[in-house]
């Protein structure tokens, strides 16, 4: 049920518009308290005063109104909302969210919310595939904003594809699914570990892997969203938290996140240890670099274990602290994973297999099994990585409820 829930809904001008006088009454028949904020163009699509009288609240195009002078702040609206839910999201209005511009009120308000944001974009179909549209949608989705893919059918110029936006009544579970999912762990100190690390070779080349650190980011992401004290201890990523309330400690070696994480693991209430952490690392790394021989077709290096975060983490944890693992596999996926979790004394772990088609290094999606320490699995389809965040999420929770 969305009893009490506050959520804020941004219309903007796509023919998509008219569907969601639809999306407005499933929610307020649900019990959630609704506002709508239209850009000046969704006006063209559907009429104020339909959703008005649907939400039975005043619908805002603009803050300030010249007739009785009365400004409406978006900064108390942007405070006011627990979801901010966009649908539909025009290429235009996306491109603009994406670089944080604020031309119209339904902007202003993007830029001033503290809830998340949820966006359910409407185009054609080349307007969609294109490379820039798709780029704000990483963007956006780096940010931490909650993708709704649209779905494929026909479209309002005839053609058939991508770009339809997804139906009200599955946005409406969208949302519904949002809010049952969303725990809460204020106060909880948790610390995090995301990304790869790098093992130097000489000061031009690494040992490494291909993470790019997002499924631990968005696992941040979600706790902060969720009122905990986030530290994210991050190797070397392109990607950045966005979050204010993330304490983010960049490292580059095993051993720099080896002494980060023992450094604030007394004091945590839950570790969830996602990083691609190197298992080995040259034994001396070499001052300069290292030259070919013109004499010797081969170069040999001698490799090292370096330090077990996850086996050293669960050799320290107490009755009171929680630790979760990873397990990214090529084979035997649930023995290996198992075998990892009751060797290591940690929790729970999260299971990804390699050979699953979307699953892997620097992919948007994620397909998991999550196992707990009386071996019980919980498989779950594929999904964008913020959404497998909350699916982690609530395995801690009922963990430890």
């Amino acid at each position: 049920m969305l009893t009490g829930k506050k959520i804020l809904l941004g219309i903007t001008g796509s023919i998509a518009a008219y569907k969601i006088p639809l999306l407005v009454r499933l929610l307020k028949k649900d019990g959630a308290d609704v506002r709508v904020v239209m850009t000046p163009s969704a006006r063209d699509f559907v009429t104020p005063l339909t959703l008005s009288q649907l939400s039975g609240n005043p619908v805002l195009t603009h803050g300030f109104d010249e007739k009785t002078g009365k400004w409406d702040s978006h900064v108390e609206l942007g405070l006011w909302a627990d979801l901010m839910v966009v649908a539909p999201a025009s290429a235009n209005t996306m491109a603009k969210m994406a670089y944080g511009m604020a031309d119209n009120y339904l902007l202003t308000v993007c830029l001033s919310a503290k809830c998340p944001i949820m966006f359910a974009p409407a185009m054609d179909l080349d307007m969609y595939k294109h490379q820039a549209t798709q780029q704000n949608i990483k963007t956006l989705i780096e940010r931490g904003c909650i993708f709704v893919a649209p779905s494929s059918g026909e479209l309002a110029s005839g053609l058939c594809g991508e770009g339809r936006m997804e139906e009200p009544q599955k946005i409406y579970e969208r949302i519904k699914a949002f809010f049952q999912t969303k725990r809460n762990f204020t106060g909880k100190k948790v610390l995090i570990t995301a990304g790869p690390t790098y093992e130097a070779i000489d000061p031009v080349r690494f040992i490494g892997n291909h993470s790019s650190g997002l499924m631990g980011i968005e696992i941040a992401r979600a706790f902060a969203d969720q009122g905990a004290d986030v530290t994210l201890v991050l190797g070397p990523s392109n990607i950045s938290p966005n979050r204010n309330n993330i304490k983010l400690l960049p490292v580059t070696s095993a051993k720099e996140m080896y002494d980060a994480v023992m450094t604030f693991f007394p004091k945590t209430d839950i570790a969830v240890l996602s990083a691609a952490v190197a298992d080995f690392r040259p034994e001396t790394a070499a001052d300069q670099k290292i030259k070919k021989n013109p004499d010797n077709d081969t170069l040999t290096l001698k490799l090292v274990k370096t330090d077990d975060i996850l086996k050293s983490v669960g050799s320290k944890k107490t009755d009171n602290q929680v630790v979760v693992g990873f397990a990214l596999e090529t084979e035997n996926g649930l023995d290996n994973a198992k075998k990892k979790l009751h060797t290591k004394n940690i929790d729970l772990i999260v299971l990804n297999e390699m050979n699953e088609s979307g699953v892997g290094f620097k992919t948007k999606t994620n397909k998991v099994s999550i196992i707990t320490k009386d071996d019980k699995v919980t498989e779950f389809d594929l999904k964008p990585k913020n959404e497998v965040a909350l699916d982690v999420l609530d395995a801690i929770y009922q963990y430890m409820n």
